[in-house]
């Protein structure tokens, strides 16, 4: 006797890929999307080897060629020199290792803590749940660059300390986005299922939950890219961050506003670099909110 066998669905035999190939096709459909993730792309090279590719290393490392300074840019020093004969073009093509990292090192800190708080209080409740958001709630009564000035004041200079002190005034954004994530996901018929199968609270939550509510934590670690960048910058300016001689973006424009309008070389360089890291940034942010997001999929 010949057993006839139902053929396999179209839906159960779907490559398990196709949802990220559908996601891809959406993302390149965007040309903004795109753009960001080409600037993003050109940022993350001089990150990884602008310091390498210096047409002038010594001056990286803090040499000086007083009988150059203040040339205007030229095919030699494409963006001029600045008070001590330095290639501008080599200070932030290396400067971008240094901001960029720091802009990770934000956000990656700033995620993790805030991340486990707000998992921990929207899962559990009660009394830690209004604890951990009352904490919350009172950092956030804090302009972020006020605290984060404050703690690097207080840690002294220095890239680890710079990072240090803007991650303790950037996690309240993601306590109060993953508490909202949890409360919703807590809810769910998996979660049921996993409490009915005997899988404990940890378990539960950092197996079950907290996978399934990362779409909107990526988005926003992208978009907090921008602005982690541009407030370590800031740090910089105002003379608390990283100390000279290392090149970084925001040093290389407090050092350069004394001589505007003259020598406007010295600060159109840092400035360009940094508007074109944020906007990268924030354009790469748009379109993963597009592809990412449950209320776009077909």
């Amino acid at each position: 006797m010949t057993q006839i066998t139902d053929p396999i669905p179209a839906d159960t035999a779907r490559p398990r890929g196709d949802g990220l190939r559908r996601a891809m096709f959406r993302f390149r459909q965007s040309r903004l999307s795109m753009i960001g993730a080409g600037m993003v792309a050109v940022v993350l090279f001089f990150t990884l080897f602008g310091g390498l590719l210096a047409p002038f290393p010594e001056h990286v490392a803090g040499g000086v060629d007083t009988a150059n300074r203040f040339d205007a840019p030229s095919l030699a020093h494409p963006f001029g020199t600045n008070e001590l004969g330095q290639d501008v073009l080599s200070l932030v093509m290396a400067g971008t290792t240094v901001s960029v990292l720091a802009g990770f090192g934000v956000v990656l800190i700033g995620s993790a803590i805030g991340t486990l708080v707000g998992a921990i209080a929207g899962f559990v409740g009660g009394w830690t749940d209004e604890i951990l958001m009352r904490l919350t709630d009172l950092t956030l009564t804090i302009p972020g660059l006020i605290l984060a000035m404050a703690v690097a004041a207080a840690l002294g200079p220095g890239f680890a300390n710079m990072v240090i002190a803007i991650s303790l005034s950037w996690w309240p954004g993601y306590a109060r986005l993953v508490r909202g994530e949890v409360l919703a996901a807590r809810e769910e018929v998996y979660v049921t299922a996993a409490r009915a199968i005997g899988a404990g609270p940890g378990r539960i939550l950092f197996r079950h939950i907290l996978p399934n509510v990362l779409s909107p934590i990526i988005v926003k670690m992208s978009l907090d890219m921008g602005f982690a960048i541009l407030t370590v910058a800031a740090l910089g300016f105002i003379g608390i961050g990283v100390r000279t001689p290392t090149p970084e973006w925001g040093t290389l424009l407090s050092l350069s506003r004394s001589y505007m309008p003259d020598y406007w070389w010295t600060a159109m360089a840092p400035g360009m670099a940094m508007f074109l890291a944020v906007f990268g940034f924030n354009l790469l942010g748009d379109g993963l909110r597009d592809i990412l997001d449950p209320k776009a999929r077909r």
